[in-house]
């Protein structure tokens, strides 16, 4: 079975100490990973996982190329990386940096509103969705209570102006509000993924809210580096789902999220 990781940031060696601990801060969490392309790879000794979706996020626009060069390159160093591009919404030109990004092998993008600091439908960003809907799936960090930058109402809104925009809601679609984001998104065509989840909801309340949503739009993702990813995959394996169910959450549906079902 092809176990994909939809969800783990990695940042360049010189600066992924700083990187993590501005995270740990942001969220008031105890970091595990290093935040490196080889820490993230050691856990492949500890779990079965094959793939890994990697990304950063920009919180400039003058981070955007440097980000996507970077995670372009770690891609072909690594060939279980699959390589999702940052944006910024003040990014001069963003259309032409989605077609160097796709020239590069980048299949997708992921935006983090709380950290960018920008309301996830903002008409900047509208104008993105437009660019990449039906071109490249789109990761976005959605739900915080702090803020209302991600708020799933804003998701919703975005995928009723873009209905074949491919979008994975993060954090079962609302990190700190799933029951919030249940009620507003889980009639809408949207993909979820369970990073950074189990350590808040617990297993009865992660197997329930997988359900409640379909076992045949959630995905797996550890949120590397805030948690370790072979671990992860240990809790959520052990949750008492079925075969079937996992062996869609696990794989089918990222690959399907990601246009790379397998003839």
């Amino acid at each position: 079975m092809t176990v994909i990781d939809v969800h783990a940031h990695i940042y360049p060696d010189k600066i992924a100490e700083r990187a993590v601990n501005a995270v740990g801060e942001f969220y008031l969490v105890d970091m595990y990973g290093k935040g490196t392309a080889e820490h993230l790879l050691e856990s492949q000794k500890l779990a079965p996982i094959s793939r890994f979706v990697v990304h950063s996020v920009a919180t400039s626009s003058h981070a955007v190329t440097a980000i996507n060069d970077f995670i372009a390159a770690q891609c072909r160093e690594h060939e279980e990386f699959i390589g999702f591009m940052a944006m910024h919404q003040d990014f001069p030109d963003p259309e032409a940096e989605i077609e160097r990004a796709i020239s590069l092998g980048l299949v997708g993008m992921k935006l983090h509103p709380d950290t960018q600091k920008v309301d996830m439908d903002d008409p900047r960003l509208m104008c993105v969705y437009e660019m990449i809907e039906g071109r490249m799936p789109l990761i976005v960090h959605t739900g915080d209570y702090r803020t209302d930058f991600s708020h799933p109402r804003r998701l919703k809104r975005i995928l009723r102006a873009f209905p074949d925009l491919v979008v994975d809601a993060a954090h079962f679609g609302g990190w700190s509000l799933p029951e919030i984001a249940y009620d507003l998104l889980h009639s809408e065509n949207v993909f979820i993924d369970a990073s950074s989840s189990m350590a808040f909801l617990g297993s009865r309340r992660t197997r329930e809210l997988a359900r409640m949503w379909g076992t045949d739009r959630v995905m797996f993702g550890s949120d590397f580096p805030m948690w370790d990813p072979a671990r992860e995959f240990d809790l959520f394996t052990s949750l008492g789902f079925t075969d079937d169910e996992l062996e869609k959450m696990l794989g089918k549906n990222a690959e399907r999220f990601m246009g790379l079902e397998r003839s």
